[in-house]
């Protein structure tokens, strides 16, 4: 039998005690975690995750970048189709993140945007690091590829369906 204190920690959400095998829900349960990190740094500017996503891509870009090749960065990491990209991307031009005079142009991050993207990538980036420091570097790089194998396998089921 076991003790409540043994089974409440290893079923508890964010208990490292319990060592399941990755599935969904751990997948899950991580990927709302960041998310709700990334919305507490998002809150009181004009953007959400999906501009938070398209600003991203345009800053490691390190230049200007096509629109047409940021629809389909944005429509890749997203899984949204290239009209919702599009008017993502034209959020951020609208409030002025990203210059971009033309739709059908080239967009570039504005120095607003990277003033904010710094701010946000810094109070995102502080708390992640704490968390991530608590995982051997052999383990992040497992599970890196674990991740990259797994996501790839889903985004070739989504292009077959």
């Amino acid at each position: 039998m076991t003790s409540p204190s043994s089974t409440e920690s290893a079923g508890s959400p964010g208990s490292a005690a319990a060592a399941a095998p990755l599935n969904p829900r751990i997948l899950g349960q991580a990927e709302n975690a960041h998310t709700a990190i990334l919305n507490r740094a998002l809150a009181g500017t004009e953007l959400n995750k999906d501009h938070w996503v398209a600003l991203s891509l345009t800053m490691a870009a390190g230049s200007a970048l096509a629109v047409d090749e940021l629809v389909g960065q944005v429509t890749a990491a997203l899984k949204v189709d290239q009209a919702g990209a599009r008017a993502v991307i034209a959020d951020l031009v609208a409030t002025e993140l990203l210059d971009g005079k033309e739709i059908d142009g080239e967009v570039a991050v504005t120095e607003s945007g990277r003033l904010l993207f710094g701010q946000i990538r810094g109070a995102t980036g502080r708390i992640v690091a704490r968390a991530y420091s608590a995982v051997p570097a052999e383990d992040l790089q497992v599970a890196g590829r674990v991740l990259a194998t797994i996501t790839s396998r889903l985004n070739e089921e989504l292009a077959a369906a």
